[in-house]
């Protein structure tokens, strides 16, 4: 399976969408800094995911959450 996820980071309320194999292993690695482009927002927490069995699928949907209305989708519809 492969997931979508949205965190929210405790320090200024902003977001983060990836996409991972292991949602729990993928928080950790946020939360412990090891994530670069995350690491000055620790800590993180998951706002929203959801699965997809196809990676292709997964891929496109989290390329639409980062677009602009896709964005918006986010913001207003799922955290």
């Amino acid at each position: 399976m492969y997931y979508v996820y949205i965190l929210q980071s405790l320090k200024d309320k902003s977001y983060y969408t990836g996409l991972t194999t292991d949602v729990e292993a993928r928080l950790k690695k946020h939360n412990s800094g090891a994530v670069e482009y995350t690491s000055v927002k620790c800590p993180w927490k998951l706002a929203w995911y959801c699965c997809f069995e196809d990676k292709r699928k997964a891929l496109h949907f989290e390329k639409y959450l980062k677009s602009g209305s896709g964005f918006a989708l986010a913001r207003k519809r799922l955290v």
